[in-house]
């Protein structure tokens, strides 16, 4: 199985329920890692999953406000699995790192896990 990940890349972006978050915008953290299986030696790209494009359909998708992390997940790894349909597994999260939460100090995130 070869695995192609992206790695804590960071956004500044509109997702949340509420009016401020959507006004100010936040932080955020992005993991992606999708799997497929290898049934010869790769040796072109068009044979795996180009990463360069992972990464603009995610900053593209980031880029579009919704109201819940989930919706956003889910909404990546469709658009993924559409594209790259070798793709037979997608992990992924995203952390809001600044949460609108009183006296809160961390972050928060969703984790989103798919198999093809």
């Amino acid at each position: 199985m070869i695995i192609v990940e992206l790695k804590n890349i960071r956004f500044h972006a509109f997702h949340g329920l509420y009016a401020e978050e959507r006004k100010s915008g936040g932080d955020y953290e992005f993991n992606l890692a999708v799997s497929l299986e290898e049934t010869q030696l790769i040796t072109e790209l068009n044979e795996t999953v180009n990463y360069v494009r992972l990464h603009e359909l995610v900053k593209q998708e980031m880029n579009t406000p919704r109201h819940l992390l989930e919706t956003l997940l889910m909404e990546i790894a469709e658009k993924i699995h559409a594209e790259f349909p070798l793709v037979k597994e997608i992990d992924m999260s995203v952390a809001k790192l600044n949460p609108p939460i009183v006296n809160f100090i961390g972050s928060t995130s969703v984790t989103y896990r798919k198999q093809y």
